[in-house]
């Protein structure tokens, strides 16, 4: 048993590289790259990730606060604490806070790292 006590996540800054605004990440899981890899992931008013996508797929249950999530078809959602949202395989995707508010979700993948394509979700992208 791994006992990690809430005030212990060692939280970390999302790489700007990635991500738009303040973002920070507190890793969940110890499994290697093709295991469970579970995320708490914190977003202040207005941050988003980049267009991305993940090889098997990802769950997102949001724990606080309330987003957007969008994919490349045009599907876009407002999201809120107790909302589950499913990524398929190879969905391009992004998600983020409300520019009002922050949120806070568990990001659950397997198969393998985050693929992130090269453009950033722009301001238009962004207010719909």
């Amino acid at each position: 048993m791994d006992h990690t006590p809430a005030d212990s996540i060692p939280w970390e800054p999302a790489p700007a590289e990635h991500f738009t605004g303040t973002v920070f990440f507190g890793p969940l899981s110890h499994a290697s790259d093709d295991g469970l890899h579970a995320l708490a992931v914190q977003f202040e008013p207005g941050a988003r990730t980049d267009w991305h996508w993940h090889p098997d797929g990802q769950v997102l249950y949001v724990t606080g606060g309330a987003g957007l999530v969008a994919n490349a078809e045009g599907e876009r959602v407002t999201i809120a604490a107790g909302d589950v949202v499913y990524a398929s395989p190879g969905e391009v995707h992004w998600h983020g806070a409300l520019p009002n508010s922050p949120m806070s979700h568990l990001s659950l993948t397997t198969g393998g790292a985050t693929v992130w394509e090269p453009r950033k979700v722009d301001d238009a992208e962004y207010t719909g």
